[in-house]
């Protein structure tokens, strides 16, 4: 069975809404794996993914600290991200998103648990 990038029209707006927040942090690279998903790493260690498949629609999970995870996971919508979760990934779908304001304090959360520390202090310094 083979897996295809993302195509939707939905799916590549939401990519497109990601890499704006994603690729103002420093040392930010994107990237799509033999899954189709798409991710933004620093260090070559992802922190956002995006996906599709289904009839659901696209998605969006983000690496956050297992607290964060813990509260995110009481909310409508978000729901704990298959196969990578327990390292407290959390997804939710594209068309949920309400606040962009809120994924960007997430995607910049998933940042600092990747980032070396020398990069991390680049973004707590600014």
């Amino acid at each position: 069975m083979g897996h295809h990038p993302i195509s939707s029209k939905e799916g590549l707006a939401l990519v497109d809404q990601v890499r704006k927040l994603a690729m103002r942090l420093p040392e930010v690279s994107e990237q799509v794996d033999a899954f189709g998903h798409t991710s933004f790493r620093v260090s070559d260690k992802p922190f956002v993914m995006l996906g599709e498949g289904g009839e659901e629609g696209p998605s969006l999970s983000i690496k956050t600290l297992p607290i964060t995870q813990e509260h995110l996971l009481q909310r409508r919508h978000f729901y704990k991200t298959p196969y990578i979760g327990h390292h407290g990934w959390v997804s939710i779908l594209g068309k949920n998103v309400a606040d962009w304001q809120e994924i960007e304090s997430y995607l910049l959360e998933g940042y600092l648990r990747s980032a070396p520390k020398r990069l991390a202090k680049l973004v707590q310094t600014t």
